[in-house]
Order: C-alpha cells, then sequence, then structure tokens
C-alpha cells in the first residue's frame, strides 16, 4: 500500500452526521487500495450496521445525493484495530453471502446488459462494547482473512480487479469511478479514518468462496 492511497482517501472522506449515524464519501486511489479503514468504538453494547450508496447512488443519511456510477465495494467487519484484527463478517458482490447482504434498497441499482444489478452492500452487526474496524475495498480486491478460520486485517488480499468495472454473467461491463459512499450506523458513537496498520502480508490464502455467478471482471 503506498502512503499516497492513504492521503488521497483521507483528504476525500467527509463526515456529516445524523444522529447516531455518521456518513463518510471519498474515493479509492486504485482497485487495490485498501487504505479506507475507519475506526468505530462502541462505549457499550449494541448494533452496528453499514450501508452503501456509491455503486446505486441514493439520498445517504446526511440527505445528499449521491450520484449513481461508483464501484461496486467490498465492506468488512473488524474486532480491534491494525494488522491483528480479527475478522468477524464482509461482503462484496463477488462472494457467495451477498444475497443476504444487498443494499438495494435503499441504494439504487445499474443496468447492466439490459438488467437491474445491485451492487451496494447492507449489513447489520449486534456487538459487545470495544473497538472496531470497517473496511472498504474494491468489490473484488478481497482480504484472505474472509478464506479464513481466525482471519485478520493483516493476512493480505486477494485481487481479482482489472480496473473499475462491473461486468454480468453475459460478458457485458460498465465502466466505474472510484468513488464510494458509507453510513455506518451506532448507538450513538462516531468513527475516524485512521493510519494504516503496517504493511500486508503477502500469501494469498486458500481460496473457499463461491464467486457471485452474476459478474466476471475483465480488460477493456
Amino acid at each position: 500500500m503506498q502512503a499516497g492511497s492513504f492521503l488521497l482517501a483521507a483528504l476525500l472522506a467527509v463526515q456529516a452526521a445524523t444522529g447516531a449515524t455518521i456518513s463518510y464519501t471519498g474515493a479509492l486511489a486504485s482497485p487495490e487500495d485498501a487504505s479506507t479503514q475507519i475506526t468505530v468504538t462502541l462505549a457499550s453494547a449494541g448494533s452496528l450496521s453499514l450501508q452503501t450508496w456509491g455503486f446505486g447512488g441514493g439520498t445517504n443519511a446526511a440527505l445528499a445525493l449521491i450520484p449513481a456510477g461508483g464501484f461496486d465495494p467490498f465492506v468488512g467487519l473488524f474486532s480491534g484495530t491494525g494488522a491483528g484484527a480479527a475478522f468477524i463478517d464482509g461482503t462484496s458482490d463477488d462472494l457467495s453471502n451477498f444475497p443476504g447482504n444487498q443494499g438495494c434498497p435503499p441504494a439504487g441499482t445499474v443496468t447492466i446488459g439490459g438488467s437491474p444489478v445491485c451492487g451496494d452492500v447492507a449489513m447489520s452487526f449486534s456487538l459487545p462494547a470495544g473497538t472496531y474496524t470497517v473496511l472498504l475495498t474494491d468489490g473484488a480486491y478481497i482480504p484472505n482473512a474472509v478464506f479464513e478460520t481466525n482471519g485478520m486485517l493483516g493476512d493480505g488480499f486477494t485481487d481479482l480487479t482489472s480496473g473499475f468495472q462491473t461486468c454480468d454473467n453475459a460478458g457485458n461491463c460498465v465502466p466505474d469511478t472510484a468513488n464510494w459512499a458509507l453510513d455506518i450506523t451506532t448507538p450513538g458513537s462516531g468513527g475516524t479514518v485512521p493510519e494504516p496498520g503496517g504493511l500486508w502480508m503477502c500469501g494469498i490464502g486458500a481460496v473457499l468462496w463461491v464467486a457471485a455467478s452474476r459478474r466476471r471482471r475483465t480488460k477493456f
């Protein structure tokens, strides 16, 4: 990860609090940019919810209109911070658990090959008090922790990217921008974008997912 990638994400992140929800927006430096890591601290046990808007667009919790056309994201939650943060759960439309975590509605869809496609994520967690890290990357840049038992944030990534684009089963593709938008809802606590937690380890790990059947990426 390059320091410039984090700096760009940090400069572009916009926070706007609405009750217990904070809305973040920004742009990745590249499809392999993993610098968007948001630390959330829960002072007491409660629910944490994640909703993205960047792919299909919509009105976020800050009442900002998010345009469609951003990349389809991976969003994951880790317990703790830094390389040793433990993976809890996460999804993207390249993973088999995506159908149960689609964020459309409230986010919109994008028409690919004549059909509406959802690429946004909605997840909710019941958590004890503590500090957590929300990771947002390109949907095809997947942390290896997803495929591991007791995986950690520092275990590297499986890179299935080929530029910012989204394709359907038939090979119809649309270009994506680098833009992302994420709402994080907690029982009244907020978050910050921290420094990266160190260099990623290089291992690929066992790839055990069932890839989402409706999307594959190809180079233009």
